[in-house]
């Protein structure tokens, strides 16, 4: 991990201070209108508190912001490197925060975000759209890395945030991340805005799925049974991609570390679709900050009989999400056919490459020589 120490700014950032201690730390304050902002830098996840932390990502409003994914995914995924912790405050109230993880394959720094691969949604922890000083700490907090060069990969970050326009970061390539705003008070004016054929097969589906014996609909809320719950997700998910080994289940380890703490903090939802007592579907998603999110999915194809039962679980969770008040529903990374049918907007989720330096800028040349290229970004992230 390279040392931490000023670079230049052409903010007008003034020279850092470093503190004493086992943990070096990098402060500096903003001139002018941004005097305000104090920033610091250091390799650990405990200079905010979990209170401070919790409060700021439910204004970031993902439940991959939270203190509790991150760490996981760092015990999980980062535990052989330290990690880089920014904090912004004003009037000693924490305003953002940006984990990153610092990769040096040959000398030129790579930055990514703390919870790239598992995480839907990455970027700076903070509530920019509700805060104006929130934009002015993020900005602070970039221009302040500690480190002379580098390639920040800013990747999946709200494409409602403005992060380009905040930042001066190039987009790299843009994802689709469906939602279902849920606006309505009851299921019927919800139903009642939906296409006629939606409509239709919304009834249809459950009822003839009814036709094949009992149906029921089972949320996990038992920690004892949750290693055996989750036995069964990836049962599902393994049959429904035929035995593939999908990036979810390799990540298997991680998602049963998180998925209690997740529970006992009340933000699971672990659905099961069983019919006559037997599962053949699964819903692993969170609720958190008002909103629900499906995570990933599974089900059984030999059930299907023209029946569409991961179509059924998922209009049950959508339901049961409106009846308790959840703002919206959210479809998660990827512009799949069935996403398209339940979604009412789709904000995006955009990846951008942020240089400094020369030879950060000629690696972001490249990255944007093969943008739109087949995957080629995407498989060049892969590979780092």
């Amino acid at each position: 991990m390279p040392q931490l120490s000023p670079r230049p700014s052409a903010s007008g950032i003034t020279a850092p201070t470093r503190s004493t201690g086992p943990e070096s730390t990098l402060r500096c304050a903003l001139p002018g209108p941004r005097s305000r902002v104090d920033v610091s830098y250091t390799h650990s996840f405990d200079g905010v508190s979990p209170a401070e932390w919790r409060h700021l990502a439910e204004r970031a409003g993902h439940v991959f912001a939270s203190r509790e994914w991150l760490h996981t995914w760092w015990r999980h995924y980062g535990k052989r490197d330290r990690p880089l912790v920014g904090v912004a405050r004003t009037g000693g109230k924490v305003v953002a925060i940006i984990a990153l993880k610092v990769w040096q394959p040959h000398g030129l720094p790579i930055l990514r975000f703390v919870g790239y691969g598992p995480s839907d949604q990455l970027g700076p922890i903070c509530a920019l759209r509700a805060e104006p000083t929130a934009a002015d700490a993020t900005t602070a907090l970039l221009e302040a890395i500690p480190l002379r060069r580098f390639f920040l990969i800013a990747e999946h970050v709200a494409g409602d945030l403005g992060f380009g326009e905040l930042t001066g970061a190039h987009p790299l390539f843009r994802e689709s991340s469906p939602v279902v705003r849920l606006g309505h008070t009851t299921w019927e004016e919800f139903l009642e805005a939906r296409g006629r054929n939606f409509r239709q097969q919304a009834g249809r589906f459950p009822r003839k799925l009814a036709n094949r014996g009992p149906v029921s609909y089972r949320l996990v809320d038992d920690a004892d049974c949750l290693d055996r719950d989750l036995d069964l997700l990836f049962e599902l998910h393994r049959k429904r991609w035929e035995g593939v080994d999908t990036p979810f289940l390799r990540a298997s380890a991680f998602h049963r570390e998180f998925a209690a703490q997740a529970l006992s903090e009340g933000w699971l939802r672990l659905w099961f679709l069983e019919v006559a007592g037997t599962p053949v579907a699964a819903l692993y998603g969170f609720r958190f900050a008002g909103a629900e999110s499906a995570y990933q999915a599974g089900r059984d194809p030999a059930f299907q009989g023209g029946v569409p039962a991961g179509f059924v679980l998922l209009v049950h969770a959508l339901k049961e999400a409106l009846a308790d008040g959840m703002s919206e529903y959210r479809l998660l990374r990827g512009g799949g056919a069935y996403k398209r049918r339940f979604a009412t907007s789709d904000p995006g989720l955009e990846t951008f490459g942020l240089p400094q330096g020369r030879s950060a800028r000629l690696l972001l040349a490249v990255a944007e020589a093969v943008r739109g290229r087949s995957l080629g970004m995407r498989r060049l992230l892969d590979r780092t």
